[in-house]
């Protein structure tokens, strides 16, 4: 298989290739932390029948599954700039895997609680990988390469769903959960180890550029550092949520000082941050940033929520798919579980095909059509009833999923394009992004029926499309960056 723009062409079987090499090795390096992080949904009715858990109970193991993905992904972004995608990536997927195997063999359900709350990390995984790729392929190839390792490596949640409760079958009722998920963790651990000798951080002579500063990502203006803090409030917010949807007011799980506890805790450390940013950039207000050297900080908002809504809405409305078919529908389980299971293997191919669209017709030019595609999808899914044909509602479905995950595709397209420096943090954060998007429609979806859940998305995909038309700009010319013995080396973007 091979992808053209006349001039170019990536060959995803040149393997004599070592960018190609570094491609496959590191999409199946996210391919296996989701595996590992996403693992514990096909799992749950194995553990909820082997431990009697509650319906509860089962529902927080969940939650606790995505809440430290949030924070994971900004960390994580941070660390990879500094110390590099080879090393991070195996770090995630050894420990990683090593947390899994003691929740795997957890006794209690608070160990299981904690262990699965501090197991989300590995879903940060993804972040590296975004700057392994921007590092070895140039910028007219970035956005098939990235759709590739995005598509691809997303495809985890669907190998584990496919695979570990055929396994866990092969064992006792009581512990074939626990061996399902060990063997897929220590496949995790071996890929982990293996990937740190298979792969380096750039080309062979190419220089891997660091942040000056780490704890914050650079800003090079006053009005960009206003924006980077507001930025960073939506990321606390969705914590908080995930908080009150434990609280006494939702699903009682922990109680009222704990709960305002934690929202104290969060208040506590979006402060620190802003002092963090302040320190790593207060510096802009005393002497400006040469020109040469800044970025526009509104390209990467812009992206922040444009994610929000492409990953978001997949994650959404792939955990709510086949109970939307049933409730309304009336469709048998197993008929409602492989019509929804259509949407997650889109990815195969949508994601590849928006970054694909990226590289031959532009960035923008592309976000633009996606993003028409999902408004006017969901908003017609916001008027859908239980009249209407479920040939009609899936093809729809279908219809919205390929767009959003083209969407997916064409963010990581751009980011990569910004300031290569900082890949990771930009990455990080549009990937938190993208959690915070499963946090508040999922959240809305509890609170209102089917028809005003899609139509929501719509409306803020609507929203999202004005602010890529009006703000957004197309990546051109050069960006700069500062080699370590003080030269300048300008790489290109279009």
């Amino acid at each position: 298989m091979s992808f053209q723009s006349r001039s170019d062409r990536l060959n995803i079987f040149a393997f004599n290739k070592a960018n190609i090499r570094t491609l496959h090795y590191t999409w199946f390096a996210f391919f296996m932390t989701f595996v590992v992080w996403l693992g514990l949904g096909p799992m749950m009715p194995f553990i909820k029948e082997a431990l009697a858990l509650t319906d509860q109970q089962a529902k927080v193991l969940l939650i606790l599954n995505v809440a430290m993905t949030i924070p994971a992904r900004i960390i994580v972004g941070m660390l990879v700039d500094k110390l590099g995608p080879k090393i991070m990536f195996s770090s995630i997927l050894i420990l990683g895997g090593l947390i899994s195997i003691a929740f795997a063999w957890a006794d209690n359900y608070q160990t299981l609680a904690i262990l699965r709350f501090l197991s989300g990390f590995i879903g940060a995984g993804f972040v590296v990988g975004i700057r392994m790729i921007g590092e070895w392929f140039p910028a007219k190839q970035t956005g098939i390469a990235q759709g590739i390792y995005g598509g691809w490596g997303n495809f985890g949640s669907a190998g584990a769903a496919l695979t570990l409760p055929f396994i866990a079958m092969n064992f006792s009722a009581d512990n074939g959960w626990r061996y399902a998920i060990t063997i897929a963790s220590i496949a995790a651990i071996s890929y982990g180890t293996l990937y740190y000798f298979l792969v380096s951080n750039t080309p062979k002579g190419s220089t891997y550029f660091k942040p000056k500063k780490t704890g914050a990502m650079e800003v090079t203006s006053a009005s960009d550092l206003v924006l980077y803090m507001l930025m960073n409030i939506p990321l606390f917010l969705a914590l908080a949520v995930l908080t009150w949807k434990l609280s006494p007011f939702n699903m009682s799980l922990i109680d009222t000082i704990t709960t305002y506890a934690i929202y104290l805790m969060l208040a506590l450390i979006y402060l620190i941050q802003i002092w963090k940013i302040w320190q790593v950039n207060s510096h802009i207000l005393k002497e400006a940033v040469p020109e040469m050297q800044r970025y526009k900080f509104k390209q990467v908002a812009i992206l922040d929520w444009a994610y929000l809504v492409t990953f978001g809405t997949e994650l959404a409305v792939v955990s709510m798919l086949a109970m939307f078919y049933v409730e309304w529908f009336e469709l048998p389980k197993v008929t409602a579980a492989l019509l929804a299971g259509i949407y997650p293997f889109i990815n195969l191919f949508a994601r590849p095909g928006g970054g694909w669209i990226s590289d031959k017709f532009g960035r923008k030019f592309t976000l633009m059509i996606v993003f028409t595609g999902i408004t006017t999808s969901f908003l017609t899914l916001g008027f859908v009833n239980k009249e209407w044909s479920i040939i009609m509602v899936v093809g729809m479905t279908i219809i919205g999923g390929i767009f959003s995950k083209a969407g997916s595709g064409a963010v990581y397209a751009m980011i990569p394009l910004i300031q290569r420096r900082m890949t990771g943090q930009i990455a990080g954060m549009a990937g938190a992004f993208g959690n915070v998007g499963a946090v508040i429609f999922l959240t809305t979806n509890s609170l209102v029926s089917y028809d005003q859940f899609f139509f929501f998305i719509g409306i803020v995909s609507a929203v999202v499309l004005a602010l890529i038309v009006i703000f957004l700009e197309e990546p051109k010319g050069q960006i700069t960056e500062v080699m370590p013995d003080g030269s300048i080396e300008m790489i290109d973007v279009k």
